[in-house]
This record gives C-alpha cells, structure tokens and sequence, in this order.
C-alpha cells in the first residue's frame, strides 16, 4: 500500500508518559511522515513547537478515557485544546448515556463539540467492545446526525479493540457518509492492512514505527 505512513495517528496516551516520551513521539513522527501525533491534552502544545515546520498534525483527545465528563467539560476541554494548537480532536462518546438509551443527548453533544471545532476534524470514540450489535449499527447513525468527521472504535484502554468486522460494519451502515478510525491493539502490519482493506482511513497506534519497519521490510527496504 502506497503512503501508508499517512494513515497513522502515531499515539502515545499512558497516563505515565513524561515529555521525553512526547519528544520521541514527535521525532518519530517526523521521521516517518505519520499523519499526525495523539496526545493528551497537558502535552498539545509541546508537540505543536516540536513539530513546527512539519506537517504532522496535532490531535488532542477530549473525555479521554471514559467520556464520562459532562458536556460543558467537554466543549471547554475542546476550546482550550484547540487554543493549545490541536488540529484535530478524538472525544469519548458517554457510552453509559449510549447503554441508558439517551440517543439524542449523543447525538446533540456530538453537534456541540463538532460545532466548537468547525472546519478541523472531529473523531468521536465509541468504544466498540462495550457496545453490543444493535449499539454499534444506531452508534453510526447518531455520529452521522451530530455531523462528526469520523467515528473511531476504541480509546485502547477498555476490554479490546478494533476488529475487521467492526469496521465492515461500520463501512456499510454509513455508506461513505463517515470516516472510520480503527485504533485499540493494532500492532502488527497484518492487522494494520486488514483494517484498512475493510474500510479504515486512520490507524491510530503506539506501534506506528514497529508496523512501518515492517512494511520496509516487506517491500524489500531497510
């Protein structure tokens, strides 16, 4: 696959991770050309002066892990995140709001914070492994009313995270309509082109440079 450096939302989101790690996430991304860094909010603006003159990009993650924060949280947590230098943002849906059935706050918090950030990319994480089928197809169809950019499966701190059949489902119930992010236990070239022969259009992954070494290899290139 041509170009697949610029699939990677190259991610580092351990609550350990210290500046020394941000700096190496950043040095690698510039040498690989990945699409972009995820970082938390706390580091977005020492990843944008790290990454100045490039064109990586800088994504921040809002309600990260759990998305349990209300939705003014939220939004000041995007504002400010943007205000930072973020390019992008990936927020955690209120899966517990999902499982009680409270489909249009999902859908009116999504258009909220998809509203704040405007023209940048909106990724909003669904975390498929607590969703059951029927949660997974409406989850789709809720993102797509709230105008979200892409839905992406996984925070990668839940009980598992993104499988092919997931984003085949995904691809099929939105048509086109929205992108799709697969992140969560994606380590390996394998799994990483399987995702994106379902229907993938970002991976995000702590293991960006490992699949890419891979990949030179693969196609004869050290």
């Amino acid at each position: 696959m041509k170009n697949l450096n610029l699939y990677f939302d190259h991610t580092f989101l351990k609550p350990e991770a210290t500046f020394d790690d941000i700096k190496r996430l950043c040095e690698e991304s510039i040498n690989y050309s990945f699409y972009s860094v995820c970082v938390n909010q706390s580091y977005v603006s020492f990843a944008k002066s790290l990454l100045k003159g490039s064109n990586i990009k800088v994504c921040a993650v809002v309600g990260f892990p759990f998305g349990a924060n209300d939705t003014e949280t939220k939004i000041f947590e995007t504002e400010r995140s943007l205000k930072l230098g973020a390019d992008e943002i990936d927020m955690v849906m209120n899966i517990g709001y999902m499982k009680s059935k409270k489909y249009e706050f999902i859908t009116e918090e999504i258009r909220r914070i998809k509203n704040v950030c405007g023209d940048r990319i909106l990724k909003v994480i669904v975390e498929t492994s607590l969703l059951n089928l029927e949660e997974k197809k409406l989850v789709v169809k809720l993102l797509m009313e709230g105008n979200a950019d892409f839905i992406k499966t996984s925070t990668g701190f839940s009980t598992s995270g993104a499988t092919v059949e997931d984003i085949k489902l995904f691809k099929d119930i939105s048509k086109g309509k929205i992108m799709i992010k697969a992140s969560g236990g994606i380590r390996d070239l394998k799994t990483t082109l399987l995702m994106l022969d379902a229907g993938a259009l970002r991976i995000g992954s702590s293991s960006s440079v490992k699949i890419m070494r891979e990949y030179y290899e693969s196609n004869g290139n050290n």
